[in-house]
């Protein structure tokens, strides 16, 4: 072979370990050119011999050297050079460009001595591990399945060129088009390499200015209010709407058109939208070029139909634009839709509502009518339900208004869908899908469901002035055995109060129309009072029932509800503190001097039996998260069929609820009741009415109406006396009331997608409400500077005397006995009696005034699960309320 031959045989050599050279560098990827081509120099590929009538050689043997991994044959199979072909310098040259394209080998030559071709190679190396370094806005788990090079896989720069464009991708869909990344190859031993990224993720680019050039009919602000992207403002701080995206660059342009053709410009159109990244690649500037066009107005409009069930001039009447009018390109399409959902409700669920439209450049009048085209009536063929792994086809399929066979209705597939949500089992937008059926006439129905959590785990906690630290934890599975059953427990405790329950429901008894369900519980609180700053318990009460209710539908939307409870109150306080026998002739009772005159009479126990009766009505289309509809219910009940208690009590409840368009939901509700004693009786402490937190958001729980506060008196340092007011150092004891209203406005604001997908769901609210009706109670009182004072007991009872012995050396020793008379039959000195402190006792917050509140909360699915936090001002309140600014609840779901 001759050495021109060699030479440009060796040509891949050179190539090879230029590329070995590079990748054993720090830096993989972004070489610069020149210094590529100060190497290489001119040659861009391998040298073709000048000389080509030299005699051709014919290949005897052909060897493989450098090998490690790759089966000698393996490497022949990826070239053409054969034994007993002549061998030429086009031949090698061909080779060396089949062994490049393969990306196996960082260098390659070959060479050939009278026949004897010698291939050798240089495998690349193998990936040991892929690192990533500097990316915190993007975690690994988001890059790695992204990227092609994997640990044992084959090393390429081809690959790393490929990653890095594909990482920088992924941070430019987040609006980082400044991040950069700086690949670097770490050798290790056999052949192996860790392959690392260094990221620089750089800023969030941001929208600096939108430039609107050709508008005139409206401002650029205007303008911009239609948009979904945002420039960057100080305001703006947290909106996630100023970041640059190309999707919502795209987006804004049909906002811009859907808002010109609201308004009648029925030419306009986006020339260019171009978004320039500042030189500095922080920010972007767009810029919109727009011809708005003339603007017109609603020419001749009319309904042509071919159905025989509508009446073309009818329905012409009845259309909601009108010659002269603005044009309006929504108004036309909301007009549509109506059709189709008229035209669905009887029966024809293909029916197609083509809007033909007339341009008249002459006058500037669009001329628009809808042309409603015949198709056949359509029967439910068949109901298909998709998706379910727990839940049960019967649960689904009880909440269809329609069956197989029955004519179409769009209403009641509409009715029947929100049924479904209802249930509170599946996904938020579910909808139920129509396909065609076996023939023109029949129609499929799809619901494709996506079950969700239907277990509950509740754990809530806050701090009350009155309660202290309150935990309270549920559990509650909604769909239980994927029977549509609910079961569930719950637990409260505090320092003061407890209590546990259980319930079941089940909603189709018999896979019927009725429902039923059982409540199990025990309730006990005890209250307290303040002697100094010292918290006491004062009485308890104990509360064990049952209830069960029944309920039928009367109507699509309404309902009736009967019940019956039975309760089992024990009202007590501690003797050995309450209770004295200061009366004449003596008697062990409750003292009110001690305990308060409404406490005494509230001691006892009893047991009420109530039935009771529930009329409501409810079109809401989600019954957990309700986004429109209405809500209405009012409750009867009677407690004296059986028992100790007699009453009669009456409450309702009403909610309301309207989307406003662009996720805002707007919702008013309203509640209040009423309690009568009857036969003479009056309503027991335990049978009221109460109200606070969580009804009433800024105050505290129980934290309105009628109550007796308990005011110590002090001297005030100058002869004179003072009434203490700090509510941390009186006693409060909410008395409750006999009648109470609540009405409350709710505005849920919607976020950004992010925050959208993060479950964030804020809103502002007012709260307003009141409690009252009670008969003032006899309140109690010991005048500064003596006090009261009342016999003491002890732990059994018995009322302590004081006994005075003469002792042996003359000296005298008191003592504490049980019994009036001394050992020598002598009376004891006194009877021992304890002080009562000056106090007063003022009876505060009987009033049917308003009580108002606003603030802010936010609805959070968060990994903790669900979370409400309230943050409220109080604007109204009566003397004596108890107020609470912040509050919050946090859950998880199963």
């Amino acid at each position: 072979m001759s050495g021109r031959e060699v030479a440009d045989s060796k040509v891949g050599s050179g190539f090879g370990k230029l590329a070995l050279a590079l990748m054993c560098g720090t830096v993989l990827g972004g070489i610069p050119a020149a210094a590529y081509a100060q190497d290489v120099g001119a040659q861009d590929g391998p040298l073709i011999p000048a000389d080509q009538s030299t005699p051709t050689q014919s290949i005897t043997e052909i060897n493989v050297v450098g090998a490690e991994r790759l089966e000698p044959n393996t490497i022949l199979s990826y070239i053409r050079l054969r034994v007993g072909q002549p061998y030429s310098a086009a031949a090698a040259d061909q080779a060396l460009k089949d062994l490049a394209a393969t990306e196996l080998f960082s260098d390659y030559s070959i060479q050939n001595n009278n026949g004897i071709v010698t291939i050798k190679v240089t495998e690349n190396p193998v990936i040991n591990r892929i690192i990533l370094e500097g990316n915190k806005r993007i975690k690994n788990d988001k890059i790695l399945p992204e990227i092609k090079l994997a640990p044992r896989q084959i090393f390429t720069r081809s690959k790393v060129r490929a990653d890095v464009a594909r990482i920088i991708e992924l941070y430019k869909r987040q609006g980082r088009f400044a991040a950069s990344v700086e690949p670097k190859m770490v050798q290790l031993s056999q052949n192996r390499v860790d392959v690392v990224f260094e990221i620089n993720e750089g800023p969030k680019s941001k929208v600096r200015q939108i430039n609107i050039i050709g508008n005139e009919a409206f401002s650029d602000g205007e303008l911009r209010s239609e948009m979904l992207t945002k420039q960057t403002r100080f305001t703006r701080f947290f909106s996630s709407k100023t970041s640059y995206d190309p999707d919502r660059l795209a987006f804004d342009q049909q906002k811009l058109r859907q808002f010109y053709l609201t308004e009648g410009y029925a030419d306009f159109r986006v020339v260019s939208a171009v978004a320039e990244l500042t030189p500095d690649k922080k920010d972007f500037i767009i810029t919109y070029v727009v011809e708005e066009g003339k603007r017109y107005k609603f020419g001749d409009v009319k309904v042509e139909s071919q159905l025989r069930d509508f009446d073309s001039e009818t329905m012409t009447k009845r259309l909601p634009m009108h010659t002269g009018d603005w044009y309006n390109a929504k108004q036309v399409e909301d007009t549509v839709d109506q059709f189709s959902e008229l035209a669905g409700t009887f029966g024809y669920a293909f029916a197609q509502i083509d809007p033909e439209f007339r341009r008249n450049k002459d006058d500037l009048t669009m001329d628009v009518t809808y042309v409603i085209k015949e198709a056949p009536r359509v029967y439910v063929e068949r109901v298909d339900v998709n998706g379910n792994t727990l839940t049960q086809d019967k649960v689904v399929r009880r909440e269809f208004r329609v069956a197989e066979g029955d004519a179409f209705n769009s209403l009641q597939v509409k009715r029947s869908a929100a049924r479904i949500k209802s249930l509170g089992y599946f996904q938020e937008n579910f909808e139920i899908d129509q396909k065609q059926g076996s023939a023109p006439d029949k129609i499929l129905l799809e619901a494709n469901i996506e079950e969700q959590p239907t277990g509950q785990l509740q754990l809530s906690a806050g701090f009350s002035s009155i309660e202290s630290f309150i935990l309270a934890a549920s559990i509650q599975q909604r769909n239980f055995r994927g029977r549509g059953q609910t079961v569930g427990a719950g637990v409260n405790w505090s320092r003061y109060s407890r209590s546990v329950n259980l319930s079941f429901t089940e909603p189709y008894v018999f896979d019927r129309n009725i429902s039923t369900g059982i409540n199990i519980y025990r309730k006990d609180y005890n209250s307290f009072n303040y002697l100094s700053s010292n918290r006491n318990t004062t009485f308890k009460q104990a509360t064990t029932g049952a209830s069960l209710r029944v309920g039928v539908p009367l109507t699509e939307y309404m309902s009736l509800v009967g019940s019956y409870t039975f309760n089992y109150d024990d009202v007590s306080l501690d003797e050995n503190r309450f209770f004295t026998d200061r009366q004449n002739p003596p008697a062990f009772e409750c003292d009110p001097l001690l305990a308060g005159r409404y406490l005494c009479e509230a001691l006892g126990t009893r047991t009420s039996s109530i039935v009771g009766l529930t009329l409501g009505y409810n079109n809401l289309d989600n019954g957990y998260r309700p986004t429109r509809g209405t809500s209405v219910s009012l409750t009867g009940e009677y407690a004296g069929v059986g028992g100790s208690v007699h009453y009669a009590r009456v409450s309702g409840k009403a909610a309301r609820y309207w989307p406003l368009g662009s996720g805002f939901i707007f919702s008013l509700s309203a509640e209040g009741g009423a309690i009568k004693g009857l036969n003479g009786d009056e309503v027991n402490l335990t049978d009221r009415f109460f109200l606070g937190e969580p009804q009433m958001r800024g105050f505290d729980i129980r934290g309105i109406g009628p109550r007796v506060l308990r005011q110590p008196i002090i001297s005030d340092g100058n002869g004179g006396t003072t009434v203490v007011t700090d509510r941390d150092k009186v006693s409060d004891d909410a008395l409750g009331g006999n009648a109470y209203y609540i009405g409350r406005a709710e505005l849920e604001i919607p976020l950004g997608s992010g925050m959208k997908e993060m479950g964030l769901r804020p809103s502002i609210f007012m709260d307003i409400g009141a409690l009252w009706s009670v008969r003032t109670p006899a309140l109690q009182s010991c005048a500064y500077p003596d006090g009261c004072s009342f016999p003491v007991r002890d732990s059994e009872g018995n009322q302590l005397y004081l006994q005075t012995i003469t002792n042996a050396d003359g000296t005298k020793t008191t003592t504490s006995v049980t019994s009036p008379t001394a050992p020598d039959g002598s009376p004891n000195t006194a009877q021992m009696t304890s002080p009562i402190s000056p106090f007063r006792e003022v009876f505060l917050g009987n009033s049917s005034s308003p009580r108002i509140s606003i603030g802010i909360g936010v609805n959070w699915n968060s990994p903790f699960g669900p979370l409400r936090i309230d943050l409220a001002k109080v604007l109204r309140k009566v003397d004596g309320d108890d107020t609470k600014t912040f509050s919050f609840n946090v859950g998880t779901q199963f």
